[in-house]
């Protein structure tokens, strides 16, 4: 990913797999990986051992990575999936919306 389409604090839409049609908040992202955790979405669950730390063990929940392919930003319009290109205004490189060509924030 040359440029960052997707970053932290966005609202994407998930696209495919369990959670299509998810609308959530990025967490985090991992350039590197290609990939994305979005609040909320691809909860995976851990089924822990009691230890001395967690005496009472049992099962943890938290929201897995997921590839940014599966997922496209929301058009802050009306918040369905549109893909992002960059454009210049007032000597600034900004983020617009394909779909509307609304001007996203960040």
């Amino acid at each position: 990913m040359a440029a960052a389409k997707i970053k932290k604090g966005d609202s994407v839409v998930v696209l495919s797999g369990k959670d299509k049609g998810k609308t959530g908040t990025v967490a985090k992202v991992m350039p590197k990986d290609g990939k994305i955790v979005v609040e909320g979405v691809n909860i995976a669950a851990r089924h822990r051992k009691p230890t001395q730390q967690n005496p009472q063990g049992g099962i943890d929940r938290f929201e897995a990575p997921m590839h940014l392919s599966k997922v496209a930003l929301a058009d802050p319009k009306d918040g369905k999936p549109t893909r992002v290109r960059f454009e210049e205004k007032d000597g600034k490189k900004v983020r617009v919306a394909v779909k509307s060509g609304e001007t996203i924030d960040g």
